[in-house]
């Protein structure tokens, strides 16, 4: 989903960005959850699989 040109978790108008620079700031997925309670594992891990894509595709390699 994209919300204001940012790709955004499915049925939020959470963006991804949101969640990794989270990620990155050493949040745990609990943390994240009381931040955000509508989101899941499932959603925290789907972002997580979307940077890899981008670094993939920036790297040039093809899945």
């Amino acid at each position: 989903m994209i919300c204001s040109g940012k790709h955004c978790l499915k049925g939020t108008r959470i963006p991804v960005h949101m969640i990794l620079n989270l990620l990155a700031a050493g949040e745990d997925h609990e943390g994240i959850k009381r931040a955000y309670p509508d989101i899941t594992d499932d959603d925290i891990r789907a972002c997580l699989v979307y940077a890899s894509i981008l670094a993939d595709e920036e790297a040039g390699i093809r899945a």
